[in-house]
């Protein structure tokens, strides 16, 4: 087998030489070619201003409750499809989630502040109601 077969090449990318001494980075640049060089920088983008998104709502219990009912909502068809701006109702997913909320209720119970409590109640009868309703 000749030079010219090789299938893959092997970069040593340590940080340390065999003394165990630090690399001199910049000079480990240099010495390869342009091509090389331009690869290990990362590219750098221009941010599109028509895709940033708005900042996400803090992490905690309520909005994980105000996620699992707006995704319920959806599946209610009382929202539509962002990206067709169809509404689409499918009960069994929309069942599925009150029933993910209803067992979030069981497993926190004791746990929450009043102020959890009194939302995941509202909430989940709100959303029991509704599903009583489309159900009909």
């Amino acid at each position: 087998m000749n030079e010219e077969e090789k299938g893959f090449v092997i970069k040593d990318r340590r940080s340390f030489d065999e003394k165990g001494e630090l690399k001199d980075v910049e000079s480990e640049k240099e010495k390869k070619p342009e091509s090389e060089n331009k690869e290990a920088e990362p590219k750098k983008e221009a941010p599109k201003e028509d895709t940033e998104r708005p900042p996400l709502p803090e992490v905690n219990f309520s909005t994980l409750i105000f996620s699992l009912s707006s995704s319920t909502l959806f599946h209610f068809g009382e929202i539509a499809d962002p990206q067709s701006g169809e509404k689409k109702k499918d009960l069994p997913l929309a069942k599925h989630a009150i029933d993910t909320i209803a067992m979030l209720k069981e497993k926190t119970k004791g746990n929450l502040t009043e102020e959890e409590q009194k939302f995941i109640d509202s909430v989940l009868n709100d959303l029991q109601w509704r599903y009583v309703k489309a159900a009909e």
